[in-house]
């Protein structure tokens, strides 16, 4: 479908010009010499233009500025009152180019003189138009951004997480560092985006810096940026994370890693909001929101001087603490069936139902790698497997080994089970479980025990397991 332009000039032929130059014929042949054409409509006065643009919204507005009644600088600033996005390309005499250079500080896009270039009118409504479209894109992506990183789309509702939730929508907007605790894998990062997709900064960058991955000799290159010659290496000026995250978020992420030097720069930042590159001289002011995060216990950091007490004070006005899985156990159906949901999605597969049995022994896995473990299973589960139910039988062998061993500990502990049983017991779970899995076949049975052919060929015998026949359900 072609775009719309309204043209509005008070002079006829000017208007039939522009149309034969743009215009798509009703065979929906483009115009002779043209490689655009455009759906036209016209208006000869402001104030008809006006009513036309209320009516169809167009993609993209020729404006004369000398006209009689309203003229085209009322009109640009009556349209750009109502749509700060539609292209407006003014259009006027040699003799009043210093009006139109007014016009472009009112919100125009652009201007032509008359009488105008055919192939420059083409090319710069074409690159208006292409400017609005990748302009939509951009919008449309970050609209897919804050969507995905809202917190409706976190999955929680036990009470702990219910506490993030609303301090989430308490701390959107505001100016305030926060700092987000908790085990590794339980989401941190993803608050942090929640908090910026939220806020007005949204439209803004947000960077994430894993402060562990990059060695003490860079960190500080990475934060606040070098100027030429800095070092032996810089080449070039490079501008920080913390310049190009102005007006946004940086989150930095295991934040006790930072070397001592670095944690005094970065507390200067905070209370002075301008640092300096490296190698050079000139403060720069930056407007950044931070926010970080820890899996760490940063009391018992200071205690043992390995992080600044000034430092956390300032960075820990607000606490975030995200509680790992094995502490929110009602919550683990719904992160299961979410995965299961958004795996089989990406994948393109058939959305697959999990048994009540094989749901009970996830729910009572302690998850020490939290969410990022529990996602990295349900993608293994769907890997190896196509069958339309997940049992027990799918699950990954550590999972089922943990939830026996856990029952048996428990019978043990309380006296309802023989040690000694217990273990032999144990232990032929363990071994019936790595034969089932390898069809039998005892090197590769061994090898998923670790243990030789051998050792398993003497435990076989002494628990009586000669082949599948025996093997049991």
């Amino acid at each position: 479908m072609p775009s719309t332009i309204l043209i509005i000039d008070d002079e006829p032929s000017v208007r039939e010009s522009l149309k034969a130059i743009l215009a798509s014929p009703s065979s929906g042949v483009p115009a002779a010499g043209s490689d655009d054409s455009y759906a036209i409509v016209q208006a000869e006065t402001g104030e008809q233009a006006l009513e036309i643009a209320e009516k169809i919204n167009p993609d993209l507005v020729l404006l004369d500025i000398i006209m009689p009644g309203l003229d085209g600088i009322a009109v640009l600033e009556r349209l750009r009152a109502k749509d700060r996005l539609t292209p407006i390309i003014m259009l006027t005499a040699t003799k009043t180019v210093k009006t139109a250079v007014d016009a472009m500080k009112l919100g125009a896009t652009d201007y032509l003189t008359k009488p105008f270039d055919v192939d420059e009118l083409k090319l710069i409504i074409r690159q208006a138009l292409e400017r609005v479209s990748l302009e939509s894109e951009v919008r449309r992506l970050r609209d897919e951004l804050a969507r995905r990183y809202g917190v409706d789309q976190m999955i929680g509702k036990c009470t702990a997480m219910q506490e993030v939730f609303a301090k989430i929508d308490q701390l959107a907007d505001a100016k305030t560092t926060v700092l987000i605790t908790g085990e590794s894998g339980t989401g941190k990062e993803l608050v942090a985006r929640a908090l910026h997709y939220r806020s007005k900064r949204r439209d803004k960058p947000f960077i994430a810096i894993n402060c562990a991955a990059i060695p003490d000799t860079l960190i500080e290159a990475e934060l606040f940026g070098h100027e030429k010659g800095a070092f032996t290496d810089a080449q070039q000026r490079r501008l920080g994370q913390f310049e190009t995250a102005n007006e946004g978020t940086l989150f930095l992420d295991e934040i006790a890693d930072l070397s001592a030097g670095t944690q005094a720069k970065l507390l200067r930042v905070l209370q002075e909001r301008e640092f300096t590159r490296l190698g050079g001289t000139q403060s720069i002011k930056v407007d950044v929101r931070l926010i970080a995060a820890t899996n760490k216990n940063l009391e018992s950091a200071m205690k043992k001087g390995e992080f600044r007490e000034d430092l956390f004070y300032r960075i820990n006005v607000v606490p975030i603490h995200l509680p790992p899985v094995r502490d929110r156990r009602e919550d683990i159906p719904l992160l299961i069936r979410h995965f299961i949901t958004k795996k089989s999605a990406d994948r393109g597969q058939p959305l697959r139902q999990i048994s009540p049995d094989a749901l009970a022994l996830l729910t009572h896995y302690p998850w020490p790698g939290n969410i990022r473990e529990m996602e990295n299973v349900v993608e293994q589960i769907l890997t190896m497997g196509d069958a339309d139910e997940i049992t027990v039988d799918h699950l990954p062998l550590r999972l089922r080994s943990n939830s026996k061993g856990t029952q048996m500990k428990s019978e043990v502990t309380s006296g309802q089970r023989n040690f000694e049983y217990a273990v032999m017991e144990f232990e032929r779970e363990l071994i019936v479980d790595a034969l089932k899995r390898t069809n039998f076949v005892q090197t590769h049975a061994a090898q998923l025990l670790g243990i030789s052919r051998r050792i398993l060929k003497y435990k076989m015998d002494s628990m009586g397991i000669t082949g599948p026949e025996n093997l049991g359900n």
